[in-house]
Order: structure tokens, then C-alpha cells, then sequence
């Protein structure tokens, strides 16, 4: 085996992880989660709540 066999298979190896994090990424039954946390950060209405109760501002 020389260096050019182990080259190839590291490579193919790291194309299968990316291909499977790809599909573990825009896999169907992900979507639905991936939305909501993406969402996350336009909900305002606990944090703000929070520091109003405190007499805080940020």
C-alpha cells in the first residue's frame, strides 16, 4: 500500500462524513427543529421580562 491508496481512502473518507452530515443536517424530520432554534433569537419577550422585573436595562 502505498501513499497514494491511503490519500484515496482518506479522502473518500472524509467525503462520507461530509455526505453524512449533510444528510443528518437537511434530513426531513429535522426541519421542524432546525426552524424553531433558528427562531430563538427573535424571541425577546422572556429575556426582556426578565430585566424589567430587575430594574435592569440592557
Amino acid at each position: 500500500m502505498d501513499i497514494n491508496t491511503i490519500r484515496t481512502m482518506v479522502t473518500l473518507a472524509a467525503f462520507g462524513a461530509f455526505l453524512g452530515i449533510v444528510w443528518w443536517a437537511y434530513g426531513p424530520s429535522r426541519r421542524e427543529r432546525f426552524e424553531r432554534d433558528a427562531r430563538v433569537v427573535f424571541d425577546d419577550s422572556e429575556p426582556m421580562a426578565r430585566t424589567e422585573q430587575n430594574g435592569e436595562r440592557q
